[in-house]
């Protein structure tokens, strides 16, 4: 079954590193864990077995910053993950939720419609009116289901919820209680309960979180890939990934038509060349590695079903200028500027030249 699925979660694509994790994994769990925390930390980043088995990295980043991610959730505090976008906060949630409590899916999503309901819980209206309240005609959120069972609970963009709809969670975090007035109860949490929340304050549309609420998180701040070689080989590996994942048809993903993708990122997102010499206009866009994969992946499919299977300029020419050029007016004033004062001058950049002044 798991073979059909689109996109398996990562305790099923995964499942088999997991066990292996399980198998030699003699450390101590904090209560409700599935696994230890270094087992948890060698998921995320990878490593080598006793027996030779080789995990592979789901996350490349500081290895402190995960463990610090990993030692909050075994306290009592919840954690939240901040960074910019494309800086893998919903990659590595639901990897420390798979890896910790073996389920990633007890997820709310955060919008500027999200309810109080989604976070606490709601009601079959159909028995709520036909038996009045009852904890057959409630119907628990994920937050609720999470508390119930000792496991973790994520939250995503919770900056897009609405200020009030963030503070529901305040209770839960101190108390670690959830009460349901209309039947005169509540809901504690067992032990191996746990959130982690993603958030962002670079987009357009988030609601800045009470100071009472921020100090129930501990924050851990994720920073995009520090060096081009790092950023080019987590690209790298996740196109490869999802190939793999969509069946798409065999086709080579040249490392230097990534590298150059990575690079034109890297240089309109810092407002720089790589040698420090020429200074350069930003685009609106964050130009997240998030972005360079799907770029690639693009290029990927189009080399594969238009080309002749070998990755070329042409094939990223389209999915670059798209990712670069969000607002029509600025950011192509600014695309056309790179292209001509940058891109231009490179004498082994020639073909990638003509191929996004085609599309341009």
């Amino acid at each position: 079954m798991t073979e059909a699925v689109l996109r398996p979660h990562a305790e099923q694509q995964y499942a088999d590193e997991l066990a292996l994790l399980a198998e030699h994994d003699d450390r101590p769990r904090p209560p409700g864990w599935r696994r230890s925390p270094w087992a948890v930390t060698t998921y995320l980043l990878g490593g080598t077995l006793p027996d030779g088995s080789q995990i592979t990295p789901k996350y490349v980043g500081p290895r402190r910053l995960v463990e610090v991610a990993v030692a909050t959730l075994a306290t009592d505090r919840a954690l939240l993950l901040l960074g910019v976008p494309g800086t893998a906060k919903t990659w590595v949630s639901e990897h420390l939720a798979a890896a910790v409590s073996g389920d990633s899916t007890l997820m709310i999503q955060g919008t500027a419609g999200t309810a109080e309901e989604a976070i606490r819980y709601g009601w079959n209206y159909a028995r709520l009116l036909a038996e009045g309240p009852s904890e057959e005609a409630l119907v628990p959120s994920p937050m609720m289901r999470a508390m119930r069972t000792g496991a973790v609970a994520r939250i995503e963009e919770l900056t897009r919820m609405p200020s009030d709809v963030q503070d529901t969670l305040i209770t839960m975090l101190s108390e670690k209680t959830l009460p349901v007035p209309e039947l005169g109860t509540e809901v504690q949490a067992r032990k191996g309960f746990t959130v982690i929340a993603t958030a962002n304050d670079r987009d357009r549309g988030v609601n800045e979180l009470s100071s009472a609420l921020r100090r129930r998180f501990n924050t851990v701040v994720l920073p995009l890939p520090a060096t081009a070689d790092e950023e080019v080989d987590i690209v790298a590996r996740r196109v490869d990934q999802i190939g793999t994942t969509l069946e798409l048809p065999d086709a080579t993903a040249g490392l230097e038509e990534i590298r150059r993708v990575v690079t034109v990122f890297r240089e309109l997102r810092t407002g720089r060349t790589d040698d420090g010499r020429t200074k350069l206009k930003s685009p609106s866009g964050t130009l997240s590695t998030a972005e360079a994969i799907s770029v690639i992946t693009s290029g990927r499919a189009l080399a594969a079903h238009f080309g002749d299977g070998v990755l070329r300029a042409a094939d990223v020419a389209g999915g670059i200028l798209g990712a670069v050029v969000q607002d029509p007016v600025s950011d192509r004033v600014v695309w056309q500027e790179y292209l001509e004062t940058v891109v231009r001058e490179r004498a082994d950049w020639r073909d990638f030249y003509r191929a996004c002044r085609e599309v341009s």
